[in-house]
Order: C-alpha cells, then sequence, then structure tokens
C-alpha cells in the first residue's frame, strides 16, 4: 500500500474517534513536555556555566607555577628524592621565555599581597591584587558599578562589593572617595655580598581613588584574583614591589636577589591553543593548571545529569504509551468489520500491520509536535520566575533552560518511535483477525 493512501486512511480513522483520540495524543504530549522541560534545564544550566567560565577568560588561560611550589603544596611524596631548589625559577626571564611561545598573547604575574586599607580613619585588614588591563575583556567586570581603571599606573582601586560593605552601609557613595594603602615594600640590599643576598622591608604609603563596585570575582578565584576584596592595575602594583607570601620561601632557598613570581597567567588566542601551549610549558621544566583539565570532569558531570533527567522525564512518555495501546485496542474491537472488509478486497496481514503502525506514528508525531511546544513554554516560565527572584536579589537575569535543535529532532523521533512501540501488540493482534469471522461481528 502506498505511503499517501495509508496516511489519509490513519487520518480518517483518528477523526472518527476525535475525543479519544486527542487524548491519548494529548497523554504523549505531556511525556514530551515532561522530557523536553527536565532536559532543556540541563542543558540551559550547562550552558550558562560555559558562558560564564568563556566570558571570565578561563578557556583561554594558562597558570604556571615553579616545580619547586608544586612539590611544596603536594607535599613529600614517598620515594621522590631532589631538592625543589633545584627547579627552574619563575623569574622575570621565564617570564619573557613563555611570551615568546607561538600562540601566546599575553603573559603576567600574579601579584597579591596582605594590606591595611584605611578608610575613614578606620584600620581594614584584607588582601589586594594587580589586575591587567586585558581583564576589562573578561566578562568579571560587566556588571560593576563605576568604570575600570583609566590606565595601568593609575592611583585607582576597584573594590569588591562585600568589601564596601565593610567600608559604608552605602558601598555606592564610596565611588569617587579615597582610601589609604598601608603596605610593606621590598627593596634589595645593596650589599654587594652576592653570597648573602637579601631584602629589607620598608612601611609604605599609598592614596588610591575608589573608582568602582564589583560583585563578581575576577578568574572566580583561579590564580589568586578571587580570593583578593580590593583591585588595583597590575602595572601599579608591580611598581609598589610589595611584600608577599613567597618572598620568605625565596629567603629560605637563598634566591632573595631575584624576584620571582608565586604564579604567572598565560593567554593564548583561542581555548584550542591551550593543549598544546600547556605541553610546551611543561617540556620548560614548569608545572600548569589549566581548565581544560577540569572542563572533562565537567562535561561528564552534565552528561550524567543530562541522562538522568531524560530518564526521568520518559517516565511520563512510557506511561503515554499505555495510552496508545488501549485507544488502537479499542479501535480494533470497533472496527472488526472494517478490516475484515479490507482484508476481503486483497489487503494482506502487513497492510493492516502498516495501517495501525501509521495511526500510532500520527498520533506520536502531532504529540511530539505539541510536547516539543509545552516543554519550551513551561521552561520560559520557570526562567521568568527564576528571574523574577534574581531581580528582587539584585542579580542579573539568566537563562536555565534551553532547547537546541537536537533536542526538538530527538524528542519527536523518540515519541514516534514509543508510539510504534506501543502499536506493535494492536497491529499484530488486528493483523490476525480472520477476515471470515471480522465480516460476521456485528
Amino acid at each position: 500500500m502506498k505511503i499517501g493512501d495509508l496516511t489519509e486512511l490513519a487520518f480518517r480513522n483518528l477523526r472518527e474517534a476525535v475525543l479519544r483520540n486527542s487524548l491519548t495524543t494529548l497523554g504523549v504530549a505531556v511525556g514530551v513536555a515532561s522530557l523536553v522541560a527536565l532536559v532543556s534545564l540541563g542543558v540551559g544550566l550547562q550552558q550558562l556555566v560555559s558562558k560564564r567560565l568563556s566570558s571570565s577568560g578561563l578557556f583561554n588561560a594558562i597558570f604556571v607555577y615553579s616545580q619547586a611550589d608544586m612539590q611544596e603544596m603536594r607535599g613529600p611524596r614517598r620515594g621522590v628524592s631532589g631538592s625543589p631548589a633545584a627547579s627552574k625559577p619563575l623569574d622575570e626571564s621565564a617570564r619573557r621565555d613563555l611570551s615568546r611561545l607561538p600562540n601566546v598573547t599575553e603573559v603576567y604575574p600574579q601579584i597579591r599581597f596582605m594590606t591595611e586599607i584605611r578608610y575613614d580613619n578606620n584600620p581594614y585588614p584584607t588582601s589586594v591584587a594587580g589586575v591587567p588591563l586585558s581583564a576589562q575583556n573578561d566578562g568579571a567586570f560587566d556588571g560593576m558599578q563605576g568604570h575600570f581603571f583609566s590606565g595601568p599606573n593609575a592611583d585607582e582601586a576597584i573594590l569588591h562589593s562585600e568589601f564596601a560593605k565593610d567600608l559604608s552601609d552605602n558601598p555606592l557613595s564610596l565611588i569617587g572617595k579615597d582610601l589609604v594603602l598601608r603596605y610593606a615594600e621590598r627593596q634589595s640590599l645593596n650589599s654587594g655580598d652576592s653570597a648573602n643576598p637579601g631584602f629589607s622591608v620598608v612601611p609604605h604609603e599609598k592614596q588610591l581613588r575608589i573608582i568602582g563596585i564589583v560583585d563578581t570575582e575576577p578568574e572566580g578565584g583561579f590564580g589568586g584574583f578571587g580570593r583578593s576584596r580590593v583591585f588595583i592595575p597590575l602595572q601599579l602594583a608591580q611598581q609598589l614591589s610589595a611584600t608577599d607570601v613567597s618572598d620568605l620561601s625565596e629567603l629560605v632557598n637563598g634566591s632573595g636577589s631575584v624576584r620571582t613570581y608565586s604564579s604567572l597567567t598565560v593567554r593564548v588566542k583561542t581555548p584550542t591553543d591551550v593543549q598544546a601551549v600547556e605541553n610546551a610549558i611543561k617540556g620548560m621544566g614548569f608545572a600548569t593548571f589549566s581548565l581544560l583539565d577540569t572542563t572533562k570532569n565537567l562535561r561528564l558531570f552534565f552528561f550524567v545529569i543530562d541522562i538522568l533527567l531524560g530518564i526521568f522525564g520518559s517516565l511520563a512518555l512510557i506511561v503515554a504509551t499505555l495510552g496508545i495501546v488501549n485507544t488502537l485496542v479499542m479501535a480494533i474491537l470497533e472496527r472488526r468489520r472494517e478490516i475484515g472488509v479490507f482484508k476481503a478486497l486483497g489487503a494482506d496481514d502487513r497492510d493492516v500491520k502498516q495501517l495501525f503502525f501509521a495511526e500510532a506514528s500520527v498520533m506520536g508525531f502531532v504529540g511530539g509536535i505539541g510536547g516539543v511546544f509545552l516543554g519550551w513554554l513551561i521552561g520560559r516560565v520557570l526562567t521568568f520566575g527564576a528571574n523574577v527572584y534574581l531581580a528582587r536579589q539584585n542579580v542579573p537575569a539568566v537563562n536555565i533552560a534551553a532547547v537546541p535543535l537536537w533536542l526538538v529532532l530527538g524528542a519527536v523521533i523518540f515519541a514516534v518511535l514509543v508510539s510504534l512501540v506501543a502499536g506493535l501488540y494492536p497491529a499484530s493482534r488486528a493483523a490476525r483477525l480472520n477476515p471470515v469471522e471480522a465480516l460476521r461481528y456485528e
């Protein structure tokens, strides 16, 4: 039998019992809607996390450490010998070498130090971090109040909102006001004795103008920025030459005459260049870390979540298949004479099966289309409700649900396949009807 004839007969038969078939199709639509709504939440959250990480600039960043520092962080390991001091130092020479690697756009040190902020004649201990001007494009400062640094050496500061609340009940009123940065400056000893290098510590003060308040943490805590509450231009932080926690290890290792960095951040052109550049840095004798190492587990986590949500969402669709079975079985009882005439006119068992499969697939297809729309609508309602709550908390709006094309096609195809499976028993039962007994049926 031709496909066109099958489709015409299927729609005609479905129109004869409009209410029952509509309710069955609605059951399929509800099942598909639950599937689409749950999976769209998983996909939306995954896209939200990926977008936030991409805008933070972490996907194209590699954090570089000396082997000695990495070994100290991991602690001593049994069977491993050798002095950590023998590893290559992470100094200005290493920084220049890293900047010459292919596809590297920027290399800058992580400068962070403990200090005391004086505002309105009150002391506030906190941590200060140097931020490169390129961080303005990373997305962390997009929603800030005020503006970004006017230059690399500007005597300006951006405060984290939590620290700003410690300074004033009205954080926004701080913008445009001055604070005093009290820090310990490192000064090298010009003793001329290379065998006993060292440095002295001199207290200094620096007046800074508050130009902005930021809610998010630059670089999300990676590399040291995220643990700070006051941010200043990176070049200004280098000029201050403030002492940090790495200075003690330099004295212990006898390298106090040469300033080393606790870590360096290497920026590459695109995230696809991270792996090659990271391998090259490791070949130079340094330890590395990149978000690429973490996203593998992150993708696996979201993959498992999507599967679990898909399984729970499919339960309602599986229940809807019972409605399809019931509808088609009732159709067999009501259309016994029609099936008998159909087979008496030359139709074989295969034609009868195809007719019932066509009816099941039509219900699955129509229910799938309606379910996708209903699932998308549920996602929009959930997103709207979430954004209303976030707006009350002064948090930017987000999109927590996403319905990509592959989910639309997959949901419709899955609905049709489940409907065809549900039609197996009714189709086989209808094909086994004896045409003589069917023509006698009243």
